[in-house]
């Protein structure tokens, strides 16, 4: 989907003179977080050059299966406290801070569904990290930590019948049956977007999908 071009100098907003920004993207579950941020990225790396840009995104944080099995919360994976919200916190202020070494960062595997140690690299050159989750803007403390070292935190929408649509197919593409997948989504995808409409707090900018397909400012 292409970008109305002021979303890319928005962006490019956040960049500081010395060291780096940090851009958070946040939507209901199946909003198409990853799709837009992944498409403001090639954007930005077109424009600037591909080092100019990095990408972490909140999904690395997801507890491996052996500790949601510890913990009773296998069947909730998603939510909330399936995340280790501390550690993603440390690692944005890690990623504003230092600028002089290459950061690894967790990324996640969506056909085993597990987090990946060290799978992503930040490099130096980095001017603008783009991160993405569904907690951004959760009022809890251990979610406040993080958006406490972003810049911004722009919130991405679409039509709920397409979101609705795009979350069954996602979990079909990495493994369910599409019975499972509509289950799946009824019992803790949505859950967890009552959560997110009823407990955020207010995004910086909103992002809306176009019915032609484009991001666009709200």
């Amino acid at each position: 989907m292409p970008l109305a071009p002021d979303l890319l100098d928005l962006a490019d907003a956040l960049v500081p003179g010395e060291g780096r920004g940090l851009l958070g993207i946040v939507g209901l579950p199946g909003s198409g977080k990853s799709t837009f941020a992944d498409e403001l990225i090639a954007a930005l790396a077109q424009r600037h050059g591909e080092e100019h840009v990095g990408h972490v995104p909140m999904d690395g944080f997801h507890l491996a299966d052996a500790q949601l099995e510890r913990l009773g919360l296998i069947d909730r994976k998603g939510a909330p406290e399936t995340f280790d919200a501390e550690g993603y916190a440390a690692l944005l202020a890690r990623l504003r801070e230092d600028t002089t070494d290459t950061v690894y960062a967790p990324g996640f595997e969506r056909t085993l569904e597990q987090p990946l140690a060290a799978a992503l690299a930040v490099l130096p050159s980095v001017r603008l990290v783009v991160t993405e989750g569904n907690y951004l803007l959760d009022p809890d403390e251990r979610w406040r930590a993080a958006r406490a070292r972003l810049d911004a935190v722009w919130s991405v929408e679409v039509d709920e019948e397409q979101r609705h649509t795009q979350l069954v197919a996602r979990h079909v593409e990495f493994g369910k049956t599409q019975a499972q997948a509509e289950a799946w989504v009824e019992r803790v995808d949505e859950a967890n977007a009552r959560r997110i409409r009823e407990r955020s707090d207010a995004p910086d900018r909103v992002v809306r999908c176009a019915p032609d397909g484009t991001w666009q400012l709200a």
